[in-house]
Formats: structure tokens, sequence, C-alpha cells
């Protein structure tokens, strides 16, 4: 879950984090742990197709200066509460960036999801479990703020991905009535 499709990638392709810089690194991750079929997404009709995997924002355009008002949020978080609630399944969420972490959060509050275990903390890595067994895993948006200067490596984004594939492949938790 990321803050919202960039106005030069997802906004022109159609499909989040396509063909923009922040996709290029976006999908090698998800390629390199199973969850996409290729390592590049240049255009909607490329090929491309998730497994064990969606990509959804907390707001459904691009906002000026990457910056969207609570407004816009509470505008758009109907369309993200639809989409989790037809994701019957979800395991685990990695919250890209503290905006879309929180929107994580935000989200399933609104929908009377079990609370976290322990209060969550955003930091690169740091994964939250709920008491419903699924997980939040925190990493940094890959946007070029964060590639450009080395805040986010290659390698911290596949560790988290990696996790996130070890996470869905443990058995599931037995449900609590």
């Amino acid at each position: 879950m990321g803050l919202a499709p960039a106005a030069n990638g997802g906004n022109r392709t159609g499909r989040m984090f396509t063909g923009d810089e922040s996709g290029n690194w976006l999908f090698r991750a998800l390629w390199e742990t199973g969850f996409a079929t290729q390592p590049t997404s240049e255009d909607r009709d490329d090929g491309l197709q998730l497994r064990d995997a969606y990509i959804t924002a907390a707001a459904r355009c691009a906002p000026p200066a990457n910056k969207p008002t609570p407004i816009e949020f509470a505008r758009c978080q109907p369309y993200l509460l639809e989409e989790l609630r037809v994701l019957e399944s979800v395991r685990v969420v990695i919250g890209l960036g503290r905006i879309g972490w929180l929107a994580y959060l935000r989200a399933r509050r609104a929908l009377g999801a079990p609370p976290p275990r322990r209060p969550p903390v955003f930091g690169h890595g740091v994964v939250s479990t709920f008491e419903d067994g699924a997980a939040l895993l925190a990493c940094y948006h890959p946007s070029q703020q964060n590639t450009f200067t080395g805040k986010l490596t290659r390698p911290m984004l596949l560790s988290v991905f990696q996790t996130a594939r070890r996470l869905i492949e443990r058995p599931r938790p037995p449900a609590v009535e």
C-alpha cells in the first residue's frame, strides 16, 4: 500500500507504480520474491501478472507536491475500504512509506478489524502483528528521494519482500471465536 499513483507513472499508464522509477524498484523486488511474473512494468498491457499480491494506495490521484490533505484521504478512504473488504484473505500488508502504513492502520480501524498486538511503530523492516494473524510491514517508499539518497537500497527493499514471503508461507493460526 502506497501513497497515491504518481503523476508520470500510475496516473499516466493506468496501473500503480507502472512506468516510473519507483515502480522499477518495486517490481524488481516483487519479481525477485515470486510476487510478479517479470521484473519490469512499462504499461498495463505488458503481460505483468501479480501472484499473492495486490497493489493499492491511500489516495486515488497524484496529490500536489505528494502531500495529500486530510480531506483527500477522507474522500478516497471508501475506495480503499471496499478493496480491503473484497480481499478477504489478506495476510500481509507492506506499507510503502509512513503514509501508506498509517493508511492501512486507519482502514483496519474503520473496518472494525482486530487491533495490533502491540502499539505499532513505523521503522523500515518493522513487522506489526494483529490479533487476527495479519501482519503489517513498514518499508521506506521506493521514491527517488529515498533511493537516490541511499535511505532505501535495493537489498533493504528486497529484505522486506522476503519477510513478506516468509510470513505468507507460514501456517495460518487457528481462527479465534
